[in-house]
């Protein structure tokens, strides 16, 4: 049976890859050592055919000279410089302080959504698609504040878009209101992979961001939507169903706004029974408002 040579060379190329073989050097065999000029003394080399190669006559052993300028010379490669490696992300306290400052900075919402879209702080800003920084009136009297954009928001931008963005909105049309009159936004701007929860880490980076816009928007009642908005605005530890339909106050450092916990639109999905308990709390917004 006569070998098939292309498989035997693929076969050949496989096992020099597998030993480790990464370069070809040349096609006949050379004595490195003697190319490296040093004193060892060179190997014998078997011609396939009498050549003269050393241009001596036949009595005259060839010198080790003359051995070495007639062999050919070892093609070593280029020095490449070594790759410059990226920078390595900052620490949580450095980009949180990173935040803070970045925050501080800006003097209006527009100043503060270019500020969060050139903020390299948090690692959910590379596997999101966008930003998705806020929906509504900026001068509305009501804010409500959630935990993190899902996919639906990812796509398009805007924060309470999907399921539970549609459920938020026939809330607030049973008390009168819509996106032209509140204020939507989320502790976190950008999806964590796999509509996953933010960490703790993720949330305090981008907590003072949300805290600038709460104070560029200046509501008269803030709503947090879920235990992590709860927990990251108003510094509750308590579960959302012991601090749900309470009063709070929350301090911007120029006034005072009142603060009112309640259930996450998707957790009522999930949970339709607890929809009376948030029915209670929206009255109560309602009336705030009215007064």
């Amino acid at each position: 049976m006569t070998p098939d040579p292309v498989k035997a060379a693929r076969e050949l190329l496989a096992f020099y890859v597998e030993a480790g073989v990464d370069a070809c050097v040349n096609e006949t065999p050379n004595d490195l050592l003697a190319a490296e000029g040093l004193d060892a003394a060179p190997s014998p080399a078997i011609p396939e055919k009498p050549r003269n190669i050393y241009q001596q006559a036949p009595h005259s052993p060839p010198s080790l000279a003359s051995q070495t300028a007639a062999r050919p010379q070892l093609q070593r490669p280029a020095v490449t410089q070594p790759r410059q490696l990226a920078a390595p992300p900052p620490s949580a306290d450095a980009a949180a302080l990173a935040a803070r400052e970045a925050a501080r900075r800006a003097t209006s919402l527009d100043e503060l959504r270019v500020i969060l879209q050139n903020f390299e702080g948090c690692a959910l800003r590379a596997t999101a698609k966008q930003l998705v920084f806020a929906d509504g009136n900026p001068h509305a009297r009501v804010m409500f504040v959630g935990e993190a954009p899902g996919r639906d928001e990812d796509l398009e931008g805007l924060p309470f878009v999907g399921r539970s963005g549609k459920l938020l909105d026939r809330m607030l049309a049973a008390i009168g209101l819509d996106r032209t009159s509140v204020y939507i936004a989320n502790i976190v701007p950008w999806r964590p992979p796999g509509n996953r929860d933010p960490s703790l880490q993720e949330t305090q980076i981008c907590l003072p961001f949300i805290t600038r816009q709460i104070e560029l928007v200046d509501p008269d009642v803030l709503v947090c939507l879920g235990k992590p908005a709860t927990a990251g605005l108003l510094g509750v530890s308590e579960g959302i169903r012991k601090t749900r339909g309470r009063w709070f106050s929350y301090q911007t450092g120029a006034r005072e706004i009142r603060a009112i916990p309640t259930f996450h639109p998707a957790y009522l999905l999930r949970t339709p029974i607890e929809k009376r308990f948030a029915w209670r709390d929206f009255l109560a917004i309602k009336k705030a408002l009215a007064n």
